[in-house]
């Protein structure tokens, strides 16, 4: 039954993607379904990619919701039967394909999917199943033997933090003040967001928003203490209303290593329940096997190192997965270290010779202090005594499991075998659980992928595409980022921008980058380390703190100590710089850096490797257009004459508005320059098309004229020799309209014009009594005839009459069927009497502006001229 739907439809054009997965991505997160968005919204984008791009059509998208699954259509009207019958091979590309892998991505994400026919529709939909979300269960678990119980501090805090409907914080108990370092006052009324450090692996988590708005949720992230460092808790948030109505949410937070407090076991199987006594008094390691869900991993990993730690009675437990080429391990779990700072580090396979350098084999290490560097992940940290075995599933390494003492000698052989046999227990589950995840990852890797590059294709401005890179990575990707450019092979790089998840911070960040030189532009692909941030920012903090306590020199400028350690506890992580490579030449680096201690995972730095390509190629694009769009503006603006000269006795306006984003040199242009004594020339013309040729044909008329006009040819004859110098351009030549004429100003008042009017809108001629009359007769136009036969004509301006000479763009500005035409400018023009040149000029462009809403499609050129009537004094 359906209990929920919403649909929408989307115009044929290439926007209408983006706008589809939005309304997508918003009507499942309205529904709570945040577990499905990312597989729904790739389909969606591919289907409604078909229908208004590839297809022509208008696309309607409808979303169902059931109790247990969402069914999406996407509904266009291009009923072309493409999907081959069942008994036929069906052939649907290759993923490398530049188009066509709509119906292959249903088939590969969707539970359900399929094609209706109508004579008139087409549509396809698919169907995803909702995962099961045990919610309010209650349980009891069984009687346990102290030594297996959960450990947790003397003292155990848990935070009690209360959000109104907006997400803001309305209460704050001691026990936050106490783990977080914040007092009341301080957070009272700020987001929730400001201090927490959310998990943004993209298809791994539930955002930090769809949390808060959840009935009920449970997991991991951080929040951001006092000192700026992150403290992992463990939290259950339930979202309750008062007596009003109003709905807020109660979150409570213990240290991660102490979730036991809080985190609700799944409800355990009849089987279970009525097992016998005597089957629940096995080895401690099995009282928690199966208890996780399986596709927990993180929870799966936490507690297989807690319970190995207990069951081994050790001080340590660490547990790491293999990459999938089983050359490294990555630390995924840990517990009894001094910190969370092992998360993610990656330690080789092979760490030394023979079997005890191997992480294939067991491994017992009596005392860590005769073998140095034995287990590079302990170094430090005080442990003395190792015992290490391998996760294996049918022979492949999945990780090792490992636990640690401070004492030597506190393990044999006979603590590495049970260590083994609960390792050999729980490996399948991890191997499942850790497939799930890279599936989860890589689905929301492919949505975080599509919204990337929809975002960068859409903007050619070099700033905003710096923009978008930073914003796209923090925090998804990372916690900061700084984006160094290169202008050419010669520069050094530059840093451009810098963006941390702490506003706060962003400024402190580009102070210390600024400090050190940037990294080496290598062209090699991959994510490299740089340690000189956290180094330079160590040292800072160390001479922050000896100023403070009155040792070494004192600073030039005071910045406190507190924002330095910020800063310092900011970059303190692993620091990893990608290059911008773009049409083989290296175009800038993007960095990515996390907090004290942090480190990246291998799969996050792959998704940011596949990012940085994408982003690369975008901001070469821009830097191509801002070029192409600066030599466009210089080329235009020496078509047009620098300044125009005064002439005696006559006001002289033009207006000149090129159309577009000034990137393309137009056709029309204008002129006026003195001839000879008492005499001035002056044009206006429009050249058919845009770009270089166009140009081309400009430059020659303008300058063709002066030089005619010079030597003293008349009117017909300056036009029919320019006519003759556009034909000689052959191939090359476009045809002209062109509007050309000698005023000759009066000594008593008035003004003398000789014009030609070679196929440009006719000169319209205002007189003082508000008519309106064309000046001219219309003429063959240039650039097509050879042979013409052009004659000039005398006007004659008495004082304040007005002359108003323009270009096609003025009389052919259109909205929808309507156009403004000769009569709706001589209607314009009717009303500028008694104005003065400059005036009659900005009334013809507002008026042209106001005729439609659009901006204007095509180049205007306006030129007025007036004969000023005599003052009476």
């Amino acid at each position: 039954m359906i209990t929920a739907r919403a649909a929408a439809t989307f115009e044929p054009v290439g926007r209408s993607v983006a706008t589809a997965r939005s309304f997508v991505r918003d009507t499942l997160q309205g529904w709570g379904f945040s577990d499905i968005v990312d597989d729904a919204v790739v389909l969606t984008s591919e289907l409604v990619t078909n229908a208004v791009v590839h297809a022509g059509t208008a696309a309607e998208v409808r979303c169902l919701r059931t109790e247990d699954r969402v069914r999406i259509e996407v509904r266009d009207r291009y009923p072309e039967r493409e999907i081959p019958v069942q008994h036929s091979a069906i052939d649907m590309g290759t993923p490398d394909r530049e188009g066509g892998r709509g119906l292959q991505l249903c088939a590969a994400l969707a539970t359900r999917w399929g094609v209706e026919y109508t004579p008139t529709h087409k549509q396809v939909w698919f169907q995803l199943d909702l995962p099961d979300r045990p919610v309010g269960t209650r349980t009891a678990g069984p009687l346990l033997p102290t030594a297996v119980l959960p450990l947790a501090e003397g003292r155990v805090r848990v935070a009690v933090i209360q959000l109104d409907g907006g997400s803001s914080i309305t209460s704050w108990n001691d026990d936050a003040g106490e783990l977080f370092g914040h007092t009341q006052e301080q957070v009272i009324g700020k987001p929730l967001t400001d201090f927490a450090a959310w998990p943004h692996t993209p298809g791994t988590s539930t955002g930090i928003a769809d949390a808060l708005q959840l009935s009920r949720w449970e997991g991991s992230y951080g929040i951001r203490g006092a000192t700026g460092r992150v403290t992992p808790v463990y939290a259950s948030h339930l979202r309750v209303r008062d007596s009003n109505g109003e709905p807020s949410t109660v979150c409570l937070l213990v240290r991660d290593h102490e979730r036991a407090v809080l985190q609700t076991p799944l409800r355990s199987t009849a089987a279970e329940a009525t097992a016998p006594a005597e089957s629940q008094t096995a080895d401690p390691f099995e009282v928690f096997i199966g208890s996780p869900a399986p596709d927990d991993l993180d929870g799966l990993l936490q507690r297989t190192v807690e319970r190995a730690r207990d069951m081994l009675d050790a001080d340590a437990a660490f547990l790491l997965l293999a990459t999938d080429d089983e050359t490294e391990l990555e630390v995924r779990a840990s517990t009894g270290l001094p910190s969370a700072r092992q998360r993610f580090a990656r330690v080789p396979v092979e760490a030394g010779p023979g079997r005890y350098g191997s992480a294939r084999m067991p491994a017992v290490h009596e005392d860590l202090t005769v073998v140095p560097g034995a287990v590079p992940l302990l170094g430090g940290t005080g442990m003395r005594s190792v015992v290490t075995v391998p996760l294996k599933v049918e022979g492949r390494l999945t990780g090792s499991l490992g636990v640690a003492a401070e004492a030597p000698h506190r393990y044999s052989n006979e603590e590495a075998l049970r260590l083994q046999f609960a390792a050999d227990r729980i490996a399948l589950a991890v191997e499942s659980a850790r497939l799930g995840e890279l599936e989860r990852l890589r689905r929301g890797s492919l949505s975080f992928l599509v919204e990337a590059s929809d975002l960068l294709a859409g903007t050619l401005d070099r700033d905003q595409t710096l923009a978008l890179m930073a914003q796209m990575t923090v925090p998804t990707l990372a916690t900061w980022c700084a984006v160094y450019t290169i202008a050419d092979q010669s520069s050094e790089p530059y840093l451009s921008y810098v963006l941390h998840e702490d506003e706060e911070r962003i400024d402190g960040l580009k102070a210390l980058l600024a400090r050190i030189a940037p990294p080496d532009p290598v062209p090699a692909p991959g994510a490299r380390v740089w340690s000189a941030p956290a180094e330079e920012a160590h040292q800072a903090a160390l001479r922050t703190s000896m100023r403070s306590l009155g040792l070494g020199e004192p600073a030039t400028v005071n910045t406190g100590i507190g924002p330095t350690l910020a800063t310092a506890a900011a970059v303190g992580g692993e620091t990893v710089v990608l290059p911008l490579v773009a049409r083989n030449r290296v175009i800038g680096m993007l960095t990515l850096g996390k907090p004290s201690d942090d480190h990246f995972r291998q799969e996050i730095l792959e998704l940011a490797e596949d990012l940085s390509r994408r982003a690369a190629l975008a901001l070469d694009n821009a830097r191509l257009y801002s070029e192409r769009t600066a030599i466009s503006q210089s080329l235009q603006r020496s078509l047009l004459p620098p300044e125009l000269p005064d002439v005696p006795g006559v006001e002289v306006e033009v207006i000149y508005r090129a159309a577009g984003e000034g990137n393309e040199v137009g056709g029309d242009f204008y002129d006026l320059f003195p001839i000879r004594d008492g005499a001035y020339g002056f044009a206006i013309g429009d050249v058919c098309g845009t770009g270089p040729e166009a140009a081309a044909v400009t430059g020659l008329a303008r300058h063709a004229l002066r030089l005619l006009a010079r030597e003293g040819f008349g009117g017909p004859a300056v036009l029919e020799r320019l006519n003759a110098a556009i034909l000689d351009e052959g191939a090359r030549s476009r045809f002209l309209t062109l509007l050309y004429g000698e005023l000759w100003p009066k000594e008593d008042g008035g003004a003398e014009l000789k014009v030609v009017c070679a196929g440009h809108p006719l000169p319209l001629r205002l007189r003082q009594d508000g008519s309106v009359e064309p000046a001219a007769e219309p003429q063959p136009l240039l650039g097509v005839m050879d042979d013409l036969d052009l004659y000039e004509q005398t006007v004659t301006l008495d004082p304040g009459d007005v002359l108003l000479c323009v270009t096609d763009g003025v009389t052919e500005r259109r909205e929808g069927a309507r156009m403004l035409g000769d009569d709706g400018l001589t209607e314009v023009l009717t009303t500028c009497t008694g104005l003065t040149a400059g005036a009659v000029a900005a009334r013809i462009l507002r008026a042209v502006e106001r005729f439609a809403s659009d901006a204007p499609s095509d180049d205007m050129a306006i030129l007025a001229m007036r004969v000023p009537e005599p003052r009476h004094d």
